[in-house]
């Protein structure tokens, strides 16, 4: 790899920090190729992505980035998942450690904060971007839903005394 290529890998890596939400760092050593693949694809599912990269390059572009306290961390072969959903890339390695013992977390950053392992579970365990926004909207509509209820109560209430009285009436 020459000047260039590295120039070019630091760049991308230093948006990748400066962008994502959430930055996943693990060590894969020793997994295959279609594992790998298998991580990859269930990352791009929910919108995120796996990249691995030399510790060195990785180091460089973390200077004066969000996150720079990751690099601690960088020793041996290591992965980078992230995502802009700052819950997505944390559900996914959690859930994929889970499964393979081989893929071990060990820490990450979200923003400015740096996670280790149990605060990545943690993140994973935050319901997802979608998730927050169903519960918003299922919030902002209940009331108007109980006023529609209140509002057709009596209706109701005077419909089913007129059954009563009409079914007396007819007896």
């Amino acid at each position: 790899m020459d000047r260039a290529q590295k120039e070019k890998v630091v760049e991308e890596l230093g948006q990748i920090f400066e962008s994502s939400g959430v930055v996943v760092v693990a060590r894969y050593e020793g997994m295959t190729v279609a594992q790998m693949q298998d991580l990859r694809a269930e990352m791009r599912s929910v919108g995120g992505s796996v990249r691995v990269a030399k510790n060195k390059l990785a180091k460089i572009a973390l200077e004066g980035k969000p996150g720079a306290s990751m690099g601690d961390l960088l020793k041996g072969m290591t992965v980078f998942a992230y995502s802009e959903d700052p819950v997505a890339a944390a559900k996914i390695t959690d859930a994929y450690a889970k499964k393979n013992e081989k893929f071990v977390i060990l820490g990450g950053a979200m923003g400015n904060a740096a996670l280790d392992p149990a605060g990545v579970k943690a993140v994973a365990q935050m319901p997802s971007r979608e998730e927050l926004i169903a519960q918003i909207a299922s919030i902002i509509g209940a009331p108007a839903s109980s006023i529609a209820g209140a509002i057709g109560a009596p209706a109701s209430n005077i419909a089913s005394i007129l059954t009563t009285i009409e079914e007396r009436l007819a007896a």
